[in-house]
C-alpha cells in the first residue's frame, strides 16, 4: 500500500516531528480505509486529477464501415427471424381454425342426421294414418281419389301454347 511506503522513506530521510505527523496521518487514513473497506480488498482513493477536455476522438472510417456492415447484417437477421416467427404463428393459428371447422362440421353432420331421422318419423305412413283416424278421417273409398291423367314432371320441358286474348281488353 502507498500509505506504508511513505513512512519508511520518511524515517530514513526526515525529522522526528515530521515523521510523527506523517505516521499519525497514515494511521488516520488507514483507519478511514478500514471503515470504508467492503469485501476482501480495501478501497483505493486516487487524488490525481485528470483533465481530458482537450482530447478529441479521431474518426476511424474502417471502424465506421465495420459497424455499418454489422448493423445491416443484424437488421437482415432480425427481419428473417421475424418473418419465420410470423409464418410459424400463422401456421399454428390456421391449425386451430381447421380444428374448429372440423368440430363445427361434425356438429352439423350430427344435427343433419337427427333432422333426417325426425323427418323419417314424421313422414311415416302408419303414423299419418293413426293421426287421421284420431281426427275422424277414414280411408278413401274406391273412386274417391281421382288421379290426373297428366302427371307431369316439374323438371320436364313443356310446349308453350298461345291462347287468343279477348278483343275488349
Amino acid at each position: 500500500m502507498a500509505t506504508q511506503t511513505i513512512p519508511a522513506y520518511e524515517l530514513n530521510h526526515g525529522s522526528r516531528r515530521h515523521n510523527q505527523q506523517v505516521a499519525d496521518r497514515n494511521l488516520h487514513l488507514f483507519a478511514a480505509q478500514q471503515r470504508a473497506r467492503r469485501g476482501p480488498t480495501p478501497e483505493v482513493f486516487c487524488c490525481k486529477r485528470m483533465d481530458n477536455s482537450r482530447l478529441v476522438k479521431a474518426a476511424d472510417p474502417v471502424r465506421v464501415r465495420e459497424m455499418r456492415i454489422f448493423t445491416a447484417a443484424m437488421a437482415v437477421l432480425f427481419v428473417i427471424v421475424m418473418f419465420y416467427g410470423l409464418q410459424h404463428f400463422s401456421a399454428i393459428e390456421y391449425g386451430y381454425k381447421v380444428e374448429a371447422e372440423k368440430q363445427q362440421r361434425t356438429l352439423l353432420e350430427e344435427q343433419n342426421r337427427e333432422l333426417r331421422l325426425a323427418e323419417a318419423q314424421l313422414c311415416d305412413p302408419h303414423r299419418i294414418d293413426q293421426m287421421a283416424r284420431k281426427l275422424g278421417l277414414d280411408a278413401p273409398k274406391p273412386g274417391q281419389v281421382v288421379r290426373g291423367e297428366d302427371q307431369f314432371d316439374t323438371n320436364a320441358p313443356v310446349m308453350a301454347q298461345a291462347s287468343p286474348l279477348p278483343l275488349g281488353r
